[in-house]
């Protein structure tokens, strides 16, 4: 492990992007620990300082962590969805990501998933869907109905896990995330078509059928939009905000 001395721009940008060229090409890996400050500046020919601020700003980005202690110092940690995760909920929070743009990016995304997933889902993917159909009957029949929506949103991270596409599969946990965050402002919902839908959807996976399975995952998206956007309504009449300033004017 080496680094080459500044020339250009900022100092600490220029040590950034050294560090995060070597965790691209595997020169830094996951658990590795990173040289001192000292070791660092002279290998970069920069102040302390400006390694300090490339370091603190690496930390934030999740590209590292830093640990005190006798055995601390800065280690290479694996990247975190959970703060793209994070990014995206603010957005949100802001009013940059409405109810169009969260179904809109579902559809785009559940219908490849859909199509992949008819292709390549296993036994085991079969029946760990259906677990999670039976887990959500139980908790509706328990009243925890909190609950029930997690497992009802974590139905889809399993149908993206059923594509073994890593890609897929970390999209659709940024969306259900998202959908999640929706999902605390309104009712939770008792209707038993999810359970129906569901099951049809499973059915429609075991017989591998994707425009079918397609068609009810759009009908699926398309009514929760709607129900989404009459809670807002009503929540707007009732003089409440909080679910409606989520969802921006049509």
């Amino acid at each position: 492990m080496s680094f080459t001395p500044i020339r250009t721009r900022r100092v600490f940008e220029e040590v950034i992007d050294q560090f995060r060229e070597q965790m691209r090409n595997g020169q830094l890996k996951p658990g590795d620990k990173l040289p001192s400050e000292r070791e660092l500046a002279k290998q970069f020919q920069a102040s302390r300082n400006a390694i300090r601020e490339a370091l603190r700003t690496l930390e934030v980005a999740g590209f590292i962590e830093l640990q005190t202690g006798a055995k601390g110092g800065a280690f290479v940690r694996e990247v975190d969805a959970r703060l793209i995760a994070d990014s995206m909920r603010d957005m949100l929070h802001l009013g940059q990501i409405t109810i169009e743009h969260l179904t809109q990016a579902r559809l785009w995304i559940e219908t490849i998933v859909t199509k992949v997933a008819c292709q390549r889902a296993t036994g085991e993917d079969f029946a760990e869907l259906e677990t999670n159909i039976d887990l959500g009957v139980e908790l509706l029949r328990q009243g925890r109905l909190a609950e029930k929506v997690a497992v009802n949103i974590e139905f889809h991270n399993i149908l993206a896990r059923a594509t073994k596409n890593p890609v897929l599969i970390l999209n659709m946990r940024l969306l259900m995330d998202l959908t999640m965050q929706f999902a605390k402002h309104a009712a939770p919902d008792v209707d038993p078509y999810h359970i129906e839908w569901r099951r049809k959807m499973v059915a429609l996976l075991r017989a591998r059928d994707e425009e079918g399975a397609v068609i009810a995952m759009h009908e699926r998206l398309q009514r929760l939009q709607e129900r989404y956007h009459k809670l807002a309504e009503q929540q707007a009449q009732n003089g409440e905000t909080a679910f409606g300033r989520l969802l921006a004017a049509r």
